[in-house]
């Protein structure tokens, strides 16, 4: 594991800023590798939750970004769903330039 992502994980494991939630979404999603995406429900899953709406809720939130990969992160039909609470707009096309970069 590279340095930055074990300093990211220290910082998320140490934050008093974040829900106990939060931080079991934000390391789960550290798990996911430069380049591949996850569905918002696999990533619920993961963290043994029933909710992908929670999963992006705590996501919109994300104090650790762009560290805490947000934007790898899509609907289950593959589509980019939304970014920063906004479902359209400047917010998707930096998450559609942020995925981009990291599949180069």
């Amino acid at each position: 594991m590279e340095d930055s992502n074990l300093d990211i994980r220290q910082r998320v494991l140490t934050a008093t800023h974040i829900t106990e939630f939060q931080r079991r979404v934000y390391l789960e999603l550290l798990n996911v590798p430069r380049g591949e995406t996850i569905s918002y429900g696999e990533l619920a899953r993961r963290i043994g939750c029933c909710s992908a709406q929670a999963v992006g809720q705590a996501l919109r939130r994300n104090p650790f970004a762009p560290e805490v990969p947000c934007h790898r992160v899509i609907a289950k039909d593959g589509s980019l769903c939304g970014f920063g609470g906004q479902r359209s707009g400047e917010n998707l096309e930096k998450k559609k330039m942020l995925l981009d970069a990291e599949r180069r």
